[in-house]
């Protein structure tokens, strides 16, 4: 089915889109010599770091691969067809690893030795992990790891200004209004009561809760072994 949706996508996009596919062949090839570094050097994660590198070193050298069309008339007006060759280049990257990952299992189910013995199955998780590294599937879920976190933290950081700013209305509104009225540079709970029970004591409706649900407990042990 992904292959059938793949050749339905490569037959509309127009022939100017996936004239800037060779762009991202020429960088997966320059990725490819860095992963295979990584592999021979004992998985240093040095090689796994240029390999991400070698994505963005690929820019400046893309009038080499595709000519003048790649900024004609500027880059901007081509972002539209870079983003939409990207998203086709990895959708058929991803048949690619998929169909290698099919051949192993193949090639695997029909040989007897790897079949019966159990470093077959080991071999089979060291085609799949090279798979992910060498079709740049780790790469991805590193940068949208690191998309996430960002995100988290321009969320954070804001969630924090409004809470300065407006007065707590972002604890005030999610969570509830006794973590609320706690003060900036102060703990909650930190004079071991909490703000529902100071206003107890304020309008005079009992006393400690604590203390009042401690001796109803003891009332009703004492009372157990009255009746034991």
């Amino acid at each position: 089915f992904k292959v059938l949706v793949a050749m339905f996508v490569v037959v509309a996009v127009p022939t100017e889109v996936l004239d800037f596919l060779p762009i991202f062949l020429v960088a997966l090839s320059c990725s490819w010599v860095v992963v295979l570094g990584y592999f021979v050097a004992g998985l240093n994660n040095v090689f796994l770091v240029l390999s991400f590198l070698v994505w963005p070193a690929a820019v400046p050298f893309a009038h080499l691969i595709v000519g003048n069309r790649w900024s004609h008339p500027s880059p901007i007006v081509r972002l539209p067809e870079y983003v939409i060759s990207m998203c086709m280049f990895f959708c058929l990257l991803g048949l690619v690893k998929e169909f290698v990952l099919i051949l192993c299992r193949v090639i695997q189910s029909l040989s007897p030795c790897m079949r019966r013995s159990r470093g077959g199955i080991g071999r089979m998780h060291e085609c799949v992990r090279i798979c992910f590294v060498y079709f740049l599937v780790h790469q991805v879920q590193f940068v949208e790891a690191y998309i996430v976190l960002l995100a988290n933290l321009v969320t954070s950081c804001a969630l924090a200004v409004v809470d300065k700013v407006f007065c707590n209305a972002h604890t005030w509104f999610l969570l509830n209004s006794e973590l609320a009225r706690t003060k900036h540079g102060e703990r909650y709970m930190e004079k071991n009561a909490t703000f529902f029970e100071l206003d107890r004591y304020r309008l005079g409706y009992g006393s400690d809760l604590w203390s009042s649900e401690s001796d109803s407990e003891e009332e009703g042990g004492s009372e157990f072994t009255t009746r034991t």
